[in-house]
């Protein structure tokens, strides 16, 4: 057997062809382990593209229903951005212990 491995080896063509194949493989500038890498990057960023996805539906499906009415276009620019009124004082309180507030 190995000798006939070892036939097959000394062969012109056939040794070019292994040494291509270990060149393209491990070698080249898209080798395996590259290509691997690659493939990886695309999976998640295609993760992530589903995300922002999702979330570009949320913050559509917020903004129809905040400008559909005055009252929760106002109560949203006050909790969001701290807007006031003229005559009104605004008092933030944080929490420093950062342990959630229950209601």
């Amino acid at each position: 057997m190995w000798q006939r491995l070892l036939h097959y080896g000394r062969n012109f063509y056939v040794a070019s062809g292994l040494g291509l194949l270990g060149w393209v493989l491990f070698f080249d500038a898209n080798d395996l382990v590259s290509q691997t890498r690659h493939w990886l990057k695309v999976r998640e960023l295609e993760n992530e593209r589903a995300y922002y996805e999702q979330k570009i539906d949320e913050v559509k499906a917020q903004r129809k229903e905040i400008l559909g009415n005055d009252r929760r276009l106002e109560k949203f620019a006050r909790e969001k951005y701290l807007m006031k009124k003229s005559t009104e004082t605004v008092y933030v309180i944080v929490d420093e212990t950062n342990e959630p507030i229950e209601k």
